[in-house]
């Protein structure tokens, strides 16, 4: 695995914050974000059940420069594996 680094949330002090990365020998974006309220959770279970080895996590919109860089770093590493 080759786990490369993006971004932490910009606005933390860098310790238990959200935080993106991108392996680019499965192919996945990692995320590392704060669990949802029971509220949340409660909406995402309408569109169906999450099962057990999956969770829903939250990022804050600010990191929508980090999420961009990530889908930049999957389109590059794609584009090499073909």
């Amino acid at each position: 695995m080759t786990l490369h680094f993006i971004a932490k949330d910009p606005e933390t002090n860098g310790d238990h914050c959200p935080t993106i990365w991108f392996d680019d020998v499965a192919q996945e974006f990692v995320v590392q974000g704060w669990k949802p309220e029971a509220a949340l959770l409660a909406k995402c279970l309408e569109a169906g059940p999450i099962p057990a080895d999956e969770a829903v996590v939250r990022i804050p919109a600010r990191m929508a420069d980090a999420l961009k860089e990530a889908l930049d770093v999957a389109a590059r590493s794609a584009a090499a594996v073909r």
